[in-house]
């Protein structure tokens, strides 16, 4: 027995989703049908209305009213001489909700990885490399891209663009995490901990 078409197209939409499986696409879609607290109209609206209203800034690629820059971008009291360059739009809610970093940023849109077939081109690098340009003298430029395989194979590569440009060149620190027991620590995390130490 199979469930009626409808129900069906609603699993397999929702078996699309990052980090939902079959079963975990199965269950939310019977809580969206017969929960009590369910609000499926609701649900659907807020992602139609999402689809019309929301784009990205054209400077940086952060979340922005469709056809519009973002309020980063356009507010006077961002500092101007530095860009903080992320993988993409939601790793700038992180960095907004720290309060760590007062500047502008640069969404890639992804990182490099030749074996998905993402290659420089597909990613924000050109208009990176105007806006860094664009940098009073004495700017800065950090990398705050993530510590894979992919997220070291970009960093570097935009640190050898970037060398040829009169800005400072950064990476965010790496190491132990707030917290963390050494004996769980794996070897390049603490490798990067003794190399990033401070007095």
């Amino acid at each position: 027995m199979e469930y009626p078409q409808p129900v069906a197209d609603l699993i397999h939409e929702l078996k699309a989703l990052p980090a939902i499986g079959p079963r975990s696409a199965e269950r939310i879609a019977l809580w969206l049908l017969l929960d009590k607290r369910r609000n499926p109209i609701s649900l659907a609206e807020s992602l139609v209305e999402c689809e019309k209203q929301i784009g990205f800034c054209s400077q940086c690629g952060f979340f922005a009213a469709r056809d519009q820059d973002c309020e980063i971008c356009l507010s006077e009291k961002r500092k101007d001489n530095a860009i903080c360059v992320v993988e993409k739009a939601s790793d700038v809610i992180a960095l907004e909700r720290s309060g760590a970093f007062k500047g502008k940023y640069h969404c890639l849109g992804g990182v490099l990885s030749p074996l998905d077939g993402i290659h420089p081109e597909d990613l924000k690098i050109e208009s990176l490399l105007t806006r860094v340009d664009a940098l009073p003298e004495g700017g800065e430029v950090i990398l705050a891209i993530g510590v894979n395989i992919e997220g070291e194979a970009t960093s570097s590569y935009l640190e050898d663009l970037l060398k040829e440009k009169q800005v400072a060149v950064t990476r965010l620190a790496r190491g132990l995490p707030v917290g963390a027991n050494l004996e769980f620590a794996d070897q390049l995390t603490l490798t990067r901990a003794f190399e990033g130490r401070v007095s």
